[in-house]
């Protein structure tokens, strides 16, 4: 004997504030992304208030209540990402993904552009590549190293001499 389960309740403009403030409060989130939270929520449980609903509205007026802050998340999100080893391509990605407006992306660029060395060695170090491998690698392995570093975002002039460097160089800034 299975219960069948009730349709969610069509949502109202409260219902709708009350989950915009529960997915602020629950996930650091951009203005973009809110929306589309909101817009799939409305898809999935439909309208039951006067008027059309305005989730870019009320997506604003987190805004200035300061519950989102977008130039805050990316830098954030930038951070991590270099802490992870990722490069400014991939940073980009992860930004433009989020929904982060050009002008708040373009505020962290130039964070991105400072870690970019140290995200590449950070990567290299952890997956042993160029110089933190364990032995000389062949041609094809060191290709592979290589294309996981593109992957990974970073410039390919970097990523070739870090590829490149043998086990145990120290590299120095006047090798970037």
């Amino acid at each position: 004997m299975s219960a069948e389960r009730r349709p969610p309740k069509p949502l109202d403009p409260a219902l709708l504030e009350r989950l915009a403030l529960r997915y602020v409060e629950r996930f650091a989130t951009t203005e973009g992304k809110l929306i589309d939270y909101l817009r799939r929520k409305l898809r999935e449980r439909g309208w039951a208030g006067e008027g059309m609903p305005d989730p870019e509205g009320l997506a604003a007026k987190m805004v200035s209540l300061r519950y989102i802050d977008d130039r805050a998340y990316a830098e954030a999100k930038a951070a991590s990402l270099a802490r992870r080893g990722m490069g400014a391509r991939r940073v980009r990605q992860a930004l433009h993904a989020a929904r982060i407006g050009a002008e708040d992306s373009e505020a962290v660029a130039p964070q991105v552009a400072e870690a970019a060395r140290d995200a590449a060695l950070a990567f290299a170090r952890r997956r042993r590549i160029g110089p933190f491998g364990d032995g000389e690698a062949d041609h094809g392995v060191r290709e592979r190293q290589f294309a996981a570093m593109m992957r990974a975002g970073h410039d390919m002039a970097l990523a070739r001499r870090i590829v490149s460097a043998p086990p145990g160089e120290m590299l120095d800034d006047g090798d970037f």
